[in-house]
């Protein structure tokens, strides 16, 4: 692998679901295997509230403060606490965030399906965006749960 490529970063979008872990456990091992480092992107925004809503709505902080401590506890489950993935929160939509992070990195990585998956899809909508629209190689790391369904 050239020397360039290997410090390009594997980037990977996490937003806490099985099939996120999945993908950081993935994108981990491949690292490892090629000697590029992991970042664990987990994109967070303030929802869009109208009416009387709006006055209930949590500030940016409060819910990037959630967005990190979702970060790491997914990070921890997935491959330790002590690991050295490189973590990272940004405020913006997850599909355009993560394609945007694809320009500068070596590889995108998503799981099959987020916590806004419609049962029965075989991407979720940020997958499919991105699969679209990345600027870097992808991988979509299958669902550990429909794998086993698979093998049975």
């Amino acid at each position: 692998m050239n020397e360039i490529m290997a410090t390009k970063p594997v980037v990977v979008g996490v937003d806490g679901s099985d099939d996120s872990k999945a993908a950081l456990k993935w994108a981990v091992e491949y690292g490892q295997r090629y000697e590029a480092p992991v970042e664990a992107l987990a994109v967070w925004d303030i929802p869009t509230s109208y009416g009387y809503l709006a006055a209930y709505a949590e500030s940016g902080e409060k819910i990037e403060a959630r967005a990190r401590e979702l970060l790491e506890e997914t990070v921890a489950e997935a491959v330790g606490a002590d690991s050295t993935v490189i973590r990272r929160t940004e405020r913006g939509h997850p599909s355009s965030t993560l394609v945007e992070a694809s320009k500068d990195a070596q590889l995108l990585v998503l799981g099959t399906r987020g916590h806004g998956a419609f049962a029965g899809m075989l991407l979720g909508s940020v997958s499919q965006h991105c699969v679209a629209h990345s600027k870097s190689p992808f991988v979509v790391v299958p669902s550990e749960k429909e794998d086993k369904k698979k093998r049975k």
